[in-house]
This record gives structure tokens, sequence and C-alpha cells, in this order.
């Protein structure tokens, strides 16, 4: 009988901060099919955070051997604090076919485009969730209510900066509401676990 075995995928998500992309991830962290890539970082937990559930907590010195030593696909500062990707972690999760969900944002994904690693060119899939304006994406942070008038035009000044970038993604979603977001992103999931590039036929 012949059936079909693939290597895991990683599907990147980038956004600017109010789009949605946080609300699409928790909903699909609830699903079986995805492995949710937990990150590393400087910044203190928040109450009700874990460590190795919600981030790795590492102090500045034990993430700065470590970015020297090579562990992190890519890592990068925010709010004066350290993120990064761990490469075993992601490979071990590759090779065993699972398919992982980062929640990276646009300089971090150009740092994994960039890697010469071949399983990581194969695996990768970018999207980009783009809001329909930055009026929109305004009313949105302010509904939030957990940010001064300063710090939401800081993070508008930053979404208008990342939103030239969605041409580089692979596939970019024009956020809608949360059910359509997340329509659109599972079929984009499903068409790439179906791409005959990554599929491998085994018969017995």
């Amino acid at each position: 009988m012949n059936y079909f075995r693939r290597s895991g995928i990683i599907f990147a998500v980038s956004a600017p901060s109010g789009a949605g992309k946080s609300t699409i991830c928790a909903n699909l962290k609830q699903t079986p099919d995805f492995q949710y890539s937990i990150s590393c970082t400087t910044r203190p937990p928040r109450a009700g955070e874990e460590d190795g559930v919600d981030y790795h907590f590492l102090s500045e010195a034990e993430f700065q051997r470590r970015a020297g030593a090579g562990e992190f696909l890519e890592h990068a500062a925010f709010n004066g604090f350290r993120y990064g990707t761990l490469k075993a972690s992601t490979r071990q999760a590759i090779d065993a076919g699972t398919d992982l969900l980062l929640d990276i944002d646009v300089s971090g994904v150009a740092q994994l485009r960039a890697l010469p690693d071949p399983w990581i060119r194969e695996a990768l899939v970018d999207i980009f969730i783009m809001p329909p304006t930055i009026a929109e994406l305004e009313r949105r942070l302010r509904k939030r209510g957990t940010e001064t008038d300063g710090q939401i035009a800081e993070r508008l000044e930053i979404a208008r900066v990342e939103m030239r970038h969605w041409r580089d993604y692979r596939y970019t979603i024009l956020s809608g509401t949360m059910e359509e977001d997340l329509q659109k992103f599972r079929a984009i999931i499903r068409a790439e676990r179906y791409r005959s590039s990554r599929l491998t036929l085994e018969g017995q």
C-alpha cells in the first residue's frame, strides 16, 4: 500500500501589532496538528507565563552565549529585550514531520530567508497579515486599552515600516474578521501540506 511521508513546515507569520496575528496564533495553538515554537527571551515573565511553555526565559549573559555559539536561527532586540528562535528544536521538529508555528517579526523572517541551510529554505512558508488601513489598525490598538497615545503612535509608525515588506512574503492575508483571517490561514496551510515537492511516496 502506498502512502505519503513529508518533513515538517515552518509557518512563520508576521504582522503589525494589532493586525490580528496573536488571535490567529492563539486559535491554531489549540489544534493538535501544530507545534508552537517556543522562543527564548531576556524579558521577565509576565503574570501567568511559564518557563518552557510561553518562552524560555534567559539571562542576558546566557542569551549572548547562545547567540555567540550559533544556537539561534534568528534573534533580535525589541523594547530593550532580546528574542530568539532555537535552531536545534526547530530542526528536530522538521525532521520528525511536525509543523511549526512561528510568531515572528519582519526582521526575524528576513534572517530566516537569508540562512544558507537547505532544510530551512525548503521548510519555510512566510505569511504576512496586512491590516486593511492604518485607521483600522489604530482603532484596534485603542480598543485594547493597554497603551498610551504615545505608545500607539510609536506602534503605528513601526507598522508603516513593516507593511512595506508585504511583497517579500510568499502569502499575504488582508485582515478582516477573526473568522475570515483564520479561514484564509487554514487554506494556506492545507495547500502547503499537499505540495508535491514536500511529499515522499513510500510503499509496502
